[in-house]
C-alpha cells in the first residue's frame, strides 16, 4: 500500500483527533452537553405553545361550528318573535290598521255622520209632510167653500135687498169670520178696476164718460185663498165708448 492509500484510508487508530481525545473534541462534547438542557426547555415551550394554539384553534372551530349549527334555530326563534310582535301589533291596531283609540274615534265619527244624515232626512220629511198637510188642508177648505158657494150667494143677495133681520145678519157675519179664519178672502166691489185675472165679465155696459173699465155691478162675489182664486167675481163692467 502506498502512502497516498494510507492517507485516504482514514484516521489512524492511535490518532487522538480521530478518537476525539484531543482538546477540541472534548470542548465540543462539553458544549453539546451544556446546550442540551436549554434546547430541551425551548422544545418544551414550543410544544406547549403549539398545543395551546391547536387547542385554541379547536375551540374556535368548535365555537364557529356551534354558532353555525345554532344560527337556523336562533333565526327561527327571532322570526317567531317578530311574527308574534307583528301579530300583537295587528291585534292592537285592529283590522283597519288603527289603534283602539283610533278605532273608537272612527266609529264615533261614523255614528255622528249617520246621525246627521238621519236628522237631515227627518227634517226634509217633516217639511215635506207639513207642505203636504197644508195642501190637503187647502183642498178640504176649497171643497167646503165650493159646496157652500150657492148659499153664500143667496146671503149676499138678501143683504143687497135689505131683507135680512138682525139675527140672520149675526149668522152671516159668523160664516164670513169662519172663512176668514181659514184664509178665505172675499173680493169684488162696485167701482173697482176691472181685472180679468179675478173678475169674470158677464156683461159690458158702454159709457161715454168712462175712461177705463170698471166694475158696475157685482153679481156674485169672488173668493180666493192666498194667491189662488177659487172663484172669480162675476160682474157687470162699464166700458168706455158708446
Amino acid at each position: 500500500m502506498s502512502a497516498f492509500d494510507k492517507d485516504d484510508a482514514g484516521p489512524l487508530k492511535g490518532d487522538p483527533a480521530a478518537a476525539g481525545g484531543g482538546p477540541d473534541g472534548n470542548e465540543a462534547k462539553a458544549s453539546d452537553a451544556a446546550s442540551s438542557p436549554d434546547q430541551e426547555a425551548a422544545r418544551g415551550r414550543h410544544a406547549d405553545k403549539t398545543a395551546a394554539d391547536e387547542s385554541q384553534a379547536a375551540s374556535q372551530s368548535s365555537s364557529d361550528s356551534s354558532a353555525k349549527d345554532g344560527s337556523p334555530a336562533d333565526a327561527q326563534a327571532d322570526d317567531k318573535t317578530d311574527a308574534d310582535s307583528a301579530k300583537e301589533d295587528g291585534a292592537d291596531k285592529g283590522s283597519d290598521g288603527l289603534t283602539p283609540l283610533g278605532q273608537a274615534k272612527k266609529e264615533a265619527a261614523d255614528y255622528l255622520e249617520a246621525l246627521q244624515r238621519e236628522r237631515a232626512e227627518f227634517v226634509n220629511f217633516r217639511n215635506r209632510a207639513k207642505k203636504e198637510q197644508d195642501i190637503f188642508r187647502q183642498h178640504g177648505i176649497v171643497d167646503v167653500l165650493t159646496a157652500l158657494l150657492p148659499a153664500l150667494d143667496d146671503i149676499d143677495r138678501i143683504k143687497e135687498h135689505g131683507q135680512m133681520d138682525d139675527s140672520f145678519q149675526a149668522v152671516a157675519k159668523k160664516i164670513d169670520k169662519t172663512f176668514e179664519k181659514f184664509g178665505v178672502e172675499k173680493f169684488g166691489e162696485k167701482g173697482e178696476d176691472f181685472d180679468p185675472t179675478k173678475h169674470e165679465a158677464i156683461l159690458h155696459k158702454p159709457d161715454p164718460d168712462a175712461k177705463k173699465e170698471t166694475v158696475d155691478t157685482v153679481v156674485e162675489a169672488g173668493y180666493r185663498i192666498g194667491d189662488r182664486v177659487i172663484r172669480a167675481a162675476r160682474v157687470v163692467v162699464t166700458s168706455p165708448g158708446q
